[in-house]
């Protein structure tokens, strides 16, 4: 499944959700489906600032990924495994948001998926950001990773999706 395949099912599933589904929240530690769905929106977003990054003219880097990040893309995707993120305010995501406010984060992740598809093998893949985790990523990596990211939150999804009473479609 592809990146603009999975915002659709992510879109899908919102208009679904009441409110009260798209907030609740099965214990303080576990995110709602509005908190997953923020966290999706600001990290693809924040993906694709690392896309416009390599874009940019400068210095190329010779550096690479982790170990971590050579496995990850070894796999193709994240573990099927939960992943627990540090406490701080950049991951603890909003469960503030409204339907429309998260449809409207949806949209803008697909449009510049869109919009950097075409011209992603275009752009010098020794021009790199660093991840954290990951080390040193390339355009396409970035981009690569931004699907994984969308894929690995599927299982997570479902989940909530259960322990909020949503139907299953």
């Amino acid at each position: 499944m592809n990146g603009a395949m999975l915002i659709e099912t992510y879109k899908t599933g919102l208009e679904r959700y009441s409110l009260i589904q798209l907030r609740h929240q099965s214990a303080p530690e576990v995110w709602s489906l509005g908190q997953m769905l923020d966290h999706l929106i600001l990290a693809s977003l924040d993906y694709f600032d690392k896309v416009e990054l390599c874009a940019a003219e400068g210095e190329e880097q010779w550096l690479g990924k982790t170990e971590a990040g050579e496995r990850l893309f070894e796999l193709g995707g994240f573990p099927p495994v939960k992943i627990r993120l540090p406490d701080g305010p950049e991951n603890n995501p909003s469960n503030s948001e409204s339907k429309e406010d998260l449809l409207r984060g949806l949209d803008q992740v697909l449009q510049k998926m869109k919009a950097w598809e075409g011209r992603i093998d275009s752009i010098n893949p020794r021009r790199k950001v660093k991840h954290d985790g990951f080390g040193w990523l390339n355009a396409r990596e970035w981009f690569e990773l931004n699907d994984m990211h969308l894929r690995h939150h599927l299982r997570q999804k479902k989940e909530l999706e259960q322990k909020a009473g949503c139907a299953n479609p």
